[in-house]
């Protein structure tokens, strides 16, 4: 055997001598597969090969604590994550806690990683159980989880936000209900696309929310609505960010994600939420029906108001007729064919008096049919408005102004162009 090499009187090893040594060390401390939990950093699953080599890691405090390489082998990947898709509902993907089932094991050509056999997708569930909790616990101890809760929606609610994928399912039904309700109320809907499901949700939605919150004024409500999902696909409504800024959002918002067994906390910290888009829908169609039965009853109580007055002067002038007839009675012979007369007149003028209330009332009653606002643009009138304020005179317009016509069916957008003031 060779002398071994020496530099400054200390022995000199080759790499493959080091790889060699560790690969052993760990072979022989290292004999068994271990449960480990670990946060999956990147996935890096590579269709062709169906191998799978997801990146590991484990946070303190916001920070990387540990971190290593994994290998899952095609045929294991494929049974791993068919097993995880049918208990959570979605597949393996990043940022999620697993528990994984592993060897721990060195080469001199790639290193060290962990060789996973499988993965416990119950595990990974309960973690996002804790998670939530802790997000919950966050909001309440910041006072904004109930902030939401605490606006005031609107009795009309007619012009509305939508947070949807255009294409989805979700969407269509909402749009469908609200745009075939037999009652013919007419909704204002202005859809903000989002993705709504995965980490991208997290950059997406919050985006057009601050699109949404810059035009609030135009606005009465914000909604959210998609279509069912897993509760692995769901998580991102679990999400601190998401959820706060729902909860601070200055519009009440409604959710209606489609979920029937696990609220999210994107759900708990809104003003409502729903199972269903289209549930939704009928929640804003109801608040409809709740001003439609205020305006019925108020109604009622003016007709019944003015029959009661109505009765009260016909009692009234009743009692005066019977009191002068009592009189009359006392009077001269000679007066009756002028006193007959008087009667005659008397009895004209007060059928006459009650034929004009009567007149009055039924005026009233066309009056307050006539003045519903679908009635008065039916007739072809229209109302121009500048910032949802009716524009009563030329002195509140400027060219470059925009305005919105509203007619009996939609809405007309104009932009100012001249202006004849009054001087």
């Amino acid at each position: 055997m060779e002398p071994r090499e020496t530099f400054q009187d200390r022995p000199v090893y080759t790499l493959s001598e080091i790889t060699n040594s560790l690969e052993s060390v760990i072979a022989k401390n290292y004999n068994r597969a271990y449960y480990i939990k670990a946060e999956v950093l990147k996935l890096n699953h590579y269709p062709h090969s169906g191998h799978c080599y997801p990146e590991l890691m484990e946070k303190e405090d916001g920070k990387i604590k540990a971190q290593l390489r994994g290998i899952i082998w095609s045929t294991q990947f494929r049974s791993i994550n068919e097993r995880f898709v049918a208990i959570t509902g979605e597949p393996l993907k990043e940022d999620i806690t697993i528990l994984c089932l592993a060897t721990v094991e060195f080469s001199a050509q790639h290193g060290l990683s962990l060789h996973i056999q499988d993965i416990e997708p119950i595990y990974t569930l309960g973690e996002m159980a804790r998670n939530k909790r802790e997000v919950i616990e966050k909001l309440k101890k910041e006072e904004i989880f109930f902030l939401n809760k605490q606006k005031i929606l609107p009795l009309l609610p007619q012009r509305v936000a939508v947070i949807s994928v255009e294409t989805s399912k979700g969407y269509s039904d909402f749009m469908i209900t609200l745009q075939q309700n037999s009652w013919q109320y007419r909704f204002q809907c202005t859809l903000f696309p989002s993705i709504l499901q995965g980490e991208k949700a997290l950059v997406s939605m919050p985006y057009q929310m601050s699109q949404i919150a810059k035009r609030q004024q135009e606005f009465d409500c914000m909604v959210i609505v998609r279509g069912g999902g897993g509760d692995v696909g769901m998580s991102c409504y679990d999400d601190y960010t998401l959820a706060a800024a729902v909860a601070t959002f200055p519009l009440p918002v409604i959710t209606g994600i489609g979920h029937s067994t696990n609220e999210t906390i994107t759900d708990m910290v809104a003003f409502a939420n729903k199972i269903t888009p289209t549930e939704v829908a009928y929640f804003l169609l109801q608040q409809f029906h709740n001003f439609s039965i205020k305006v019925e009853e108020c109604r009622d109580t003016l007709i019944k108001y003015v029959k009661d007055i109505l009765q009260e002067k016909e009692f009234y002038f009743s009692k005066i007729h019977q009191h002068l007839l009592m009189h009359i009675e006392k009077y001269n012979h000679k007066k009756e064919k002028e006193i007959q007369i008087f009667e005659q007149r008397f009895k004209n003028a007060i059928l006459q008096y009650l034929l004009k209330q009567q007149n009055a009332l039924n005026q009233a009653e066309i009056i307050i049919e006539l003045l519903h606002p679908d009635n008065i643009l039916k007739r072809g009138y229209s109302i121009t408005m500048k910032n949802d304020k009716a524009i009563r005179s030329v002195d509140e317009l400027n060219p470059g102004d925009l305005i919105i016509t509203k007619l009996f069916e939609g809405n007309i957008e104009s932009e100012v162009k001249l202006c004849n003031k009054v001087t």
